[in-house]
């Protein structure tokens, strides 16, 4: 009896102690979920050797015998710490349920720190690329503020061109009214010339009706009209000298509008060092505008035929092709008549730039270029021939009058120029043409074409 009050009372404090380091345990695993396992294990191990000794306890009451009423207490108290430690447990299940749900919690968490840890880095690796593009645009700035100080400098020196050039023009202009003025004065003086000498031709009418009448009167008349005729000599030697003088000041006046025409307009592209539009004035034609050239083949080069852009339809009757047609700007023809005048002041070279389908550039080039008046048909003549792989293929059109739909001048059967849709110099028919809708030169098919021609000792400058 006492060795089992002995063992109720120290199953009691030990059942204590249990629940307490139980409280205590469950204290530390809810800060610490990283040691679900252990506490775990630790609760199995505690409450295991409760269980054995309780049921060797109640194997040793039911073995010994005890009072009935005192050991239904002791089953009593027993039962209701059995209870507890039901209750104890189930306490623990559901705080190993929060565990796992905290877990479950902790493993979305670190997912989550994952997926911001890859966004982190793929941000640190979108802020590296912008770096880096905004250390290549410092770089591309520098660039360009460099290139925008070279542009300023050859925008000033483009001023300071300019202003060289407004200070040619302004003493052009002075020399021209100085040349006007001129002109005026000598006119001026020729009127007064010319007034003398109406003034001297009656004087010499009333001259001669005097003489008539001393001759009818006597020899002292005979003698006053000898010295009259002298005085007549003297003024038709003075009336004479007159005349030349004004001839000298006509010939003076044309010379200086020979001078001033020459001066300011010149008769070909020679002057001139750039590729844009200027004036020319050509003997027996006069003033015209033309498309100057010093890109393709150096400077000085008048543009006569143009392809670039497609859109200008060179199936133009005869006196279209003799005006000229199209825009300096896209495509266009000269005109025959200005070439012929062109090429009739001194010898000029030709130039054919050519740009194939494929992108390939190719030249030819003849070395005396002219063509003839309107009454011969602006019959071709060419020279000598230098080229870069393509053939002389412009010889089979040389001394061959040019042909449009509404005049044949070819050999051929048929008319050439109706036939492929654009005037030329049609033999019978062509060898190439670069005036047709679809430009040919033996070998290849073009997609542009320049005519270029300049005076021969241009070349030798």
């Amino acid at each position: 009896m006492c060795k089992i009050k002995i063992n109720s009372v120290l199953f009691l404090i030990v059942l204590e102690i249990f629940m307490v380091t139980t409280t205590a345990f469950e204290e530390t695993c809810k800060f610490d979920r990283k040691m679900e396992e252990q506490c775990l294990n630790h609760t199995y191990k505690t409450v295991k050797p409760l269980l054995d000794y309780l049921r060797q306890v109640l194997n040793e009451l039911k073995e010994s015998e005890i009072d009935k009423n005192k050991f239904n207490e002791l089953n009593s108290d027993l039962m209701e710490k059995y209870h507890e430690i039901v209750k104890i447990h189930e306490k623990f299940m559901k705080d190993a349920a929060l565990l796992d749900e905290y877990k479950n919690k902790v493993l979305k968490g670190e997912d989550d720190l994952q997926l911001s840890q890859s966004k982190v880095e793929k941000l640190e690796s979108e802020i590296n690329s912008q770096q880096n593009i905004i250390v290549t645009l410092k770089g591309e700035l520098a660039d360009n503020s460099t290139n925008l100080e070279n542009c300023q400098l050859k925008f000033q020196n483009l001023n300071s061109s300019l202003i060289e050039k407004d200070e040619k023009i302004k003493r052009f202009s002075e020399n021209i009214q100085n040349n006007t003025e001129y002109q005026k004065t000598l006119e001026l003086k020729l009127e007064k010339s010319k007034t003398k000498l109406i003034k001297q031709d009656k004087d010499i009418q009333i001259y001669q009706f005097e003489i008539d009448t001393l001759n009818r009167t006597s020899e002292n008349i005979r003698e006053q009209q000898k010295k009259i005729q002298l005085e007549l000599n003297e003024s038709e030697t003075k009336l004479i000298d007159k005349v030349k003088e004004n001839q000298l000041c006509q010939s003076e006046i044309d010379i200086l509008n020979k001078t001033l025409l020459n001066t300011l307009v010149p008769s070909s592209c020679s002057p001139f060092g750039d590729s844009d539009v200027h004036p020319l004035n050509v003997s027996g034609i006069g003033f015209f505008d033309v498309l100057c050239d010093s890109q393709i083949a150096g400077p000085g080069w008048i543009v006569i035929q143009q392809r670039v852009g497609g859109d200008e339809d060179f199936n133009r009757d005869w006196a279209t092709y003799r005006k000229g047609f199209g825009s300096y700007k896209s495509d266009f023809f000269l005109g025959l008549e200005k070439i012929h005048r062109i090429t009739s002041l001194q010898r000029f070279e030709l130039y054919i730039h050519l740009v194939a389908v494929n992108g390939s550039v190719f030249y030819a080039g003849y070395d005396d270029f002219k063509i003839s008046d309107e009454d011969n048909g602006y019959a071709l003549s060419l020279g000598k021939f230098s080229e870069t792989i393509i053939i002389d293929s412009m010889r089979y059109s040389e001394n061959m009058k040019f042909s449009t739909f509404d005049r044949d001048n070819d050999f051929g059967g048929g008319n050439c120029a109706d036939f492929y849709k654009s005037g030329w110099w049609y033999n019978a028919c062509q060898h190439c043409n670069l005036n047709q809708p679809n430009m040919i030169y033996p070998l290849f098919y073009m997609k542009e074409a320049k005519m270029l021609i300049r005076p021969k000792e241009a070349m030798k400058k």
